[in-house]
């Protein structure tokens, strides 16, 4: 690999999510990652601290403008009725600049919180929706 050139980093403004197969065109940022959950494992005679992979978890965060009632209208009815609806959601980053682009599907979603109502005076309004996941595929990736 040579020198990288600073127009080859990819720009977030080419980002797009899909939530249930829909489009969300109102996201700010988006963000989802995996946590690896360890076990420490010592071994005789090393003074080193080893480490077992026991599972991961799976969570980020998805900002979207206050447009829609984005997490009461996916939420709130199934929420008050004991039901979590099956959710997955699909992000794009795709800057036509850089090496190429990222997709990734992210299923088994469960949102942990969403806004029933909250404003501001004189701020635009948006709404942060954190959730967790138990499974993903990875689609493209830039090598």
């Amino acid at each position: 690999m040579g020198k990288v050139k600073s127009n080859k980093v990819i720009n977030g403004t080419f980002g797009a999510v899909w939530v249930n197969g829909e489009k969300w065109l109102d996201v700010e940022s988006f963000e989802a990652k995996v946590t690896i959950n360890y076990e420490d494992v010592n071994m005789a005679e090393d003074l080193a601290t080893h480490k077992k992979m026991t599972g991961w978890s799976g969570e980020g965060t998805l900002s979207v403008k206050k447009v829609y009632s984005r997490g009461a209208n996916l939420l709130a009815k199934s929420v008050k009725n004991g039901i979590v609806p099956d959710i997955s959601i699909v992000g794009k980053v795709a800057d036509p600049d850089a090496h190429g682009h990222e997709r990734v599907a992210i299923n088994e979603v469960t949102f942990n919180e969403f806004m029933l109502l909250k404003f501001e005076q004189k701020t635009l309004g948006s709404e942060e929706l954190p959730f967790a996941f138990a499974d993903y595929d990875e689609i493209d990736l830039i090598a």
